[in-house]
């Protein structure tokens, strides 16, 4: 199996070494990821100029480019390797509930899956971060799980995972997103009032027993199946109803 990593927080970040050192005892891997931090770049591509690989080291490329950039063009340009498996990581925070509309590091996986490759993305799901290698390890367990039997090609796994060490982790859940309130409002800038700082994400609103929340509160791992379709299906009908009116 040969995997292609990626992460939002750049190629130097402690998550993304600890995840190479965790896959590459069981498969082949290529690291393409941003040079600096670009959390929070959702699914954006550059468009507007040439992106420049950079070789750090065998099989180790940083780009001056998102997350999303940085898949794409492994998957779809310079790396002439043929892929398996992309997974993006380990994220220095959560990635639950909301949070994945914003997150660079779901983004990279949801990228994957667009070029046709199942993906992964994996989070330790604190702001201290001091257990990397948990989530290394949970992250081995389950490519060697894809490895015996595969997901689907449109299937994008978000992996929570406790900031405990391995030890105190109770097991491994699959969950659905929950979600949270309103965010926090703007901060205005001490120093300069004509900039603004934006708030910090709201509070958990549903947090109940199956969401991505509760697992981690409880110390499970959280994996939640996502999907590219926005279609709210059960809006359809309602939704053509309502245009009859109009004059078309």
């Amino acid at each position: 199996m040969r995997i292609l990593i990626s992460n939002d927080d750049g190629y130097q970040a402690k998550g993304i070494k600890q995840l190479a050192e965790s896959l590459s005892e069981i498969a082949d891997i290529i690291i393409v990821a941003p040079n600096e931090n670009k959390s929070a770049a959702s699914s954006s591509l550059t468009l507007g100029k040439p992106l420049k690989p950079i070789q750090i080291e065998h099989n180790i490329y940083a780009i001056d480019a998102t997350p999303s950039d940085c898949v794409h063009l492994a998957l779809c340009g310079f790396i002439k390797e043929s892929i398996d498996l992309v997974v993006t990581g380990i994220n220095f925070g959560p990635n639950l509930g909301d949070d994945v509309i914003y997150s660079g590091t779901v983004a990279g996986a949801i990228e994957g899956r667009f070029i046709g490759l199942p993906s992964i993305a994996i989070s330790l799901a604190s702001f201290e971060c001091e257990h990397f290698e948990t989530a290394g390890a949970i992250a081995k367990q389950l490519v060697a799980q894809i490895d015996k039997a595969p997901l689907s090609y449109n299937t994008i796994m978000n992996v929570n995972v406790p900031d405990v060490p391995l030890s105190k982790i109770k097991g491994i859940k699959s969950t659905r997103l929950g979600n949270r309130h309103q965010s926090s409002p703007s901060i205005q800038d001490e120093n300069n009032p004509s900039l603004f700082w934006i708030g910090e994400n709201g509070q958990e609103a549903d947090n109940g027993e199956g969401t991505d929340f509760h697992a981690i509160a409880n110390n499970f791992v959280s994996v939640t199946p996502l999907q590219i379709d926005l279609t709210k299906y059960s809006e359809v009908k309602k939704v053509s109803d309502w245009l009859e009116d109009l004059d078309y």
